[in-house]
């Protein structure tokens, strides 16, 4: 794997480049965003390590700009440890979000896991068929939206919500699943990021009732009546 690793501290991104090269894998190091942002339009990567702590700009501003073009895997290894900056990040559309001082073989690990739900997700490597509920049809090959015919814009992360709830439609998804499953992390604090998305995406569709609430336990999707 090609791992670009965005970190100003060379204290730190040096065991983190070490480990990668020790796998076997690619590692690439920008120790400023905007290096980073030229490497990322100039080459090909599958997953990025970013520090939101940068000296020229911040981690979160390098999340949000990568995301208007692609869909590549962004891990947020950040010293901020409070839930805002967690959740922050993930709803700009980090994948995973680590808390400094952190180890090598957790870094790694997750780097695998976002790596493979990315594969997974892939056209020809997921079930290519769309998912469709009334007028609403979502498709996980090319990863669009439709409602009525037009298209609805939604976020990478947004879309993996509405995918998730979308395979088993009237089925209710604990709220602790659906953090687990789409981003792939162990969650212990607030779910306000799981209610942030749910919200926007219900507001791109234009009726809240798309997505229902079961009080205490999560989400469902069904059909407005």
């Amino acid at each position: 794997m090609r791992i670009l690793v965005v970190e100003d501290d060379a204290g730190i991104a040096g065991p983190i480049i070490e480990s990668i090269e020790n796998l076997g894998w690619s590692p690439t190091h920008a120790s400023t965003g905007r290096q980073a942002l030229t490497l990322l339009t100039s080459s090909d990567f599958d997953c990025v390590v970013l520090d939101l702590g940068l000296p020229d700009m911040d981690g979160g501003e390098i999340v949000r700009v990568v995301r208007q073009s692609s869909n590549i895997p962004i891990i947020v290894a950040s010293a901020r440890p409070d839930e805002a900056d967690r959740i922050l990040a993930l709803e700009l559309g980090a994948d995973d979000y680590l808390v400094k001082p952190f180890g090598i073989r957790e870094l790694i690990a997750r780097i695998r896991a976002v790596n493979r739900r990315h594969t997974d997700s892939a056209p020809g490597t997921a079930d290519d068929s769309a998912l469709q509920l009334g007028a609403l049809v979502v498709d996980q090959r090319t990863r669009q939206v439709q409602l009525a015919g037009q298209e609805i814009e939604l976020t990478p992360k947004e879309f993996d919500v509405l995918a998730y709830l979308a395979a088993e439609p009237g089925t209710v998804f604990r709220r602790d699943a659906l953090l687990s499953d789409v981003w792939d992390i162990n969650w212990y604090g607030s779910t306000k990021t799981l209610d942030a998305h749910v919200a926007s995406i219900r507001r791109k569709l234009g009726d809240p009732s798309w997505i229902e609430s079961v009080r205490g336990v999560g989400f469902r999707l069904v059909e407005p009546q």
